[in-house]
């Protein structure tokens, strides 16, 4: 086996497609995934034919037959404060449960470009906006799922709009609304991740730190190519990079990954860790939704990077 292959691809793939969603729509990808009571609840990306963006839930028993909800969820919202923000849709949203609380971060796109947006859930019936995060060119968004030290801590992928430098960055807040004390955590290096990285799935608490998996972006003569890697966080002080993958470790190989809107990509938000294994749920070319697994051990092998490229 080869080292990028660490991932084990369900049979079933992909698990979820439009013909799963009971309206019209054109695609579904990037949907984050928890575990709601003794539910697998998915927050799935459908693209309508106008080319936005809405969120809508899925449910399953057992984390491969999802049934969507007849209506979308979350929407843009027609509230002044949110409306110009989020006019052209909602998009590849993350999960992350603190206590009792599920949150939920965003990609708002309006007119001035993607922002983040931040709400929050106890029973996935009821959704309630707390915030836009950020300011303008910013995504790929994940909070840890508990305070360290005091403060809520995010990552998240600011510029990279245009051609630009795109670099994890790491921030903490003491009521989700105010954020500073930012700081570069994970920039690109030639490579495979050489255009840009954002973080794909909320961190994970280790023994060894906090493991975050992210996508990394190839520009080649034929287009773009996401791929996924992991990094290794500090356990108190999370603004240490401890050490990362230098190599993918899940790629685009599969038909349904390299044809499609987009193709070419392999793009995660969501996640289920059940004992030591991960059932990672992750976007195909923009177009399905698939699932793959590995271990936690697995992972952390491949982990053998040294920082020191900020």
């Amino acid at each position: 086996m080869e080292r990028e292959d660490i991932f084990q691809r369900h049979p079933k793939n992909p698990i979820l497609t439009r013909d799963d969603v009971p309206y019209h729509c054109n695609t579904v990808f990037n949907a984050a995934v928890c575990r709601f009571k003794d539910t697998y609840m998915m927050l799935l990306r459908v693209e309508e034919t106008n080319g936005r963006s809405h969120l809508t839930l899925a449910e399953s028993q057992d984390g491969i037959h999802f049934s969507v909800h007849p209506r979308p969820w979350i929407v843009p919202s027609e509230d002044p404060e949110y409306e110009p923000y989020e006019r052209f849709g909602i998009e590849d949203p993350r999960i992350t449960q603190i206590g009792e609380t599920y949150y939920i971060t965003y990609v708002a796109f309006g007119p001035h470009g993607p922002r983040t947006g931040l709400g929050l859930t106890k029973d996935f019936k009821r959704f309630e906006r707390i915030c836009l995060m950020t300011e303008s060119d910013n995504k790929d968004c994940v909070l840890f799922p508990e305070k360290i030290q005091g403060y809520y801590v995010r990552l998240d992928r600011p510029g990279g709009m245009g051609g630009s430098r795109a670099s994890i960055w790491i921030s903490y807040s003491p009521d989700l609304i105010h954020w500073g004390r930012s700081k570069v955590l994970l920039a690109p290096e030639p490579g495979w991740g050489a255009s840009k990285v954002g973080v794909s799935t909320p961190p994970i608490k280790t023994e060894e730190g906090w493991l975050v998996l992210y996508h990394g972006v190839r520009q080649t003569g034929a287009g773009r190519i996401y791929r996924v890697g992991a990094m290794l966080l500090d356990l108190e002080k999370p603004e240490k990079l401890i050490r990362y993958t230098p190599h993918f470790i899940l790629a685009p190989r599969e038909y349904y990954e390299r044809v499609g809107d987009v193709p070419n990509v392999v793009f995660p938000c969501g996640f289920v860790l059940e004992e030591n294994v991960l059932k990672l749920y992750y976007g195909a070319a923009d177009t399905c939704i698939c699932l793959a697994e590995t271990t936690l051990d697995e992972i952390m092998k491949e982990c053998t990077g040294k920082p020191n490229n900020i």
